[in-house]
This record gives structure tokens, C-alpha cells and sequence, in this order.
């Protein structure tokens, strides 16, 4: 099976993006794990699948890691589809309606060239996350191997866990977020970030993404951390979140607000890859 792709990424945060209208396109999670991989295939955090709405919307979008499994939402992804489809010439549309597994976003082809997505109103009930717990808070002990550590969680369409540390350089990503990740309360695992607050408007951030590890940047981590960081009294309402790939402008109003996410999307090159 010959597959054309276009590499893209956002932030650092890299994609594989398929065109699943006009080639057909039927993976198993074998092959995607082929195609994520850096030695023997493309390489790439997830790979994204460009398909036909089901329902009134204009897309469909799907989002694979790099384990092969299939998750809900990805912001950085998010940008990059709107660029994606609007550059090769599948919508003149510069606002698009998207279908994801955790319901309608509204990616804007800004006129610099950014992306702005309304990413959906955080959700912070344990069992829409999920997460264990007995009610709602705005932050939880978290029981680990040595001490209990505090977190706060939500669902930016898929499942976040947030610290708040003193220096993001030194923060235990790899280890303490690969034992977070799969952690009992979190039944569906679940991406960790680590957030450094610089000052009421920017944060530094890192994120152990679930099912890739620690990437450049993600999209629903900027998210996550910044409604927290609001949240807890630390934030104002818009706040520049910088990653390790560049940097993010995230926005969020409270109580049923929407989270209002702006930033880059690039097409790296294009290929075909034989499967």
C-alpha cells in the first residue's frame, strides 16, 4: 500500500496528517506505529486522519500516538488539520467546524498565518476525565511510590493532570510523569504538565503526553495548565505559555467559558511512504 502524507508540526509537537477522502486509508495500529517511528518510518508524536464528517460538520479528525492507540483531542493537531485542509485545497474556508471523538471544535486560519481554536469549555468532573475521586477540587493528593504529590485535573477533551513546580528544568517529567500517566485514578491514563509560573500572564511548561512521553509542546497541556493556573488564583485571563517548541497565547474566561488557544502551524514537506 502506497499512503501520501504531508510531515507538519506545531511548536515542535510533529504530525504525520493523512488524507483519508481522496485515498483510502485503513491503518492498523502496527502500521502506525511504522509510520510514528523515527528510524524506520516518518516519525511523528501522533498521526492525524483527515476524514469526511459523519454529522453536519465539515471534517472529521481523527488522532492516533504513537503506541497506535487512538485518543480524543490534540491541540497542536488541531492547527495544523486547518492548515492542512485549507493548503491543499479541500475546503476556502478559513473557520471550519471539526469532528473529534470528544465532540465539535472551530479551528480560524488567521490572516499572520496563526491558528486560533476554540477548544471547548474545560470539564471538571472525576468522572468526565475520568479521574477517581469523590467529588470535585481544586487540587488532589495523588498517591506515588514515595510521598503523595498534588495535582489538579481536567478534561480539555482528553484527560490532564497538573503540577505546579518551582523550576520546570529540574521537574520530574520523564519518571514522575510516565508513573502519573498510568496511574490507577486514572482509568483512561492520562497527560501530565508541569507548570512554572513566570508571572500573572506567562508559564513555562512541559508535558508527558500519554502514549507519546514528553513532547516539544501540547496544545491541550497550554490549556489544561492555564485554566489550573486561573483556576488557583495564579493567572489572569490570557497567559503566554512557553514550551520547549515556542510558544502558545491561551485565553479562557471561566465558569462555562470556551478555552481560546492561538499559535503556529507548519508543513515541514510531503512524501509517499510504502506500507
Amino acid at each position: 500500500m502506497k499512503l501520501k502524507f504531508t510531515k507538519m508540526q506545531g511548536l515542535g509537537n510533529d504530525f504525520v496528517v493523512l488524507d483519508g477522502i481522496n485515498q483510502s486509508i485503513n491503518l492498523d495500529q502496527q502500521q502506525i506505529r511504522l509510520l510514528a517511528d523515527r528510524h524506520f518510518g516518518i516519525g511523528c508524536d501522533q498521526l492525524l486522519l483527515v476524514e469526511k464528517a459523519a454529522g453536519q460538520a465539515d471534517f472529521r479528525y481523527r488522532i492516533f500516538n504513537t503506541d497506535g492507540s487512538e485518543v480524543e483531542q490534540c491541540g497542536n493537531g488541531a492547527r495544523c488539520f486547518v492548515r492542512y485542509v485549507h493548503d491543499h485545497g479541500l475546503t476556502q474556508k478559513n473557520e471550519i467546524r471539526i469532528e473529534t471523538l470528544s465532540g465539535v471544535i472551530s479551528p480560524k486560519l488567521e490572516i499572520n498565518g496563526n491558528v486560533t481554536v476554540n477548544m471547548g469549555k474545560p470539564l471538571f468532573e472525576p468522572e468526565a476525565i475520568p479521574f477517581v475521586a469523590e467529588k470535585i477540587a481544586l487540587t488532589y493528593p495523588l498517591e506515588m511510590p514515595d510521598k503523595p504529590v498534588t495535582i489538579s485535573t481536567l478534561s480539555m477533551g482528553n484527560p490532564h493532570a497538573v503540577r505546579v513546580v518551582q523550576e520546570i528544568e529540574t521537574a520530574p517529567v520523564e519518571t514522575e510523569g510516565a508513573f502519573i500517566e498510568t496511574h490507577p485514578r486514572f482509568p483512561k491514563r492520562v497527560n501530565v504538565g508541569y507548570m512554572q509560573v513566570i508571572d500573572r500572564n506567562h508559564i513555562k511548561l512541559r508535558v508527558f503526553e500519554r502514549g507519546a512521553g514528553e513532547t516539544l509542546a501540547c496544545g491541550t497541556g497550554a490549556c489544561a495548565a492555564v485554566v489550573t493556573g486561573i483556576n488557583l488564583g495564579l493567572l489572569d485571563n490570557q497567559v503566554t505559555v512557553s514550551t520547549r517548541g515556542g510558544e502558545l497565547t491561551i485565553s479562557w474566561q471561566g465558569a462555562d467559558a470556551p478555552v481560546w488557544m492561538t499559535g503556529p502551524a507548519v508543513t515541514v514537506f510531503e512524501g509517499e511512504i510504502n506500507l
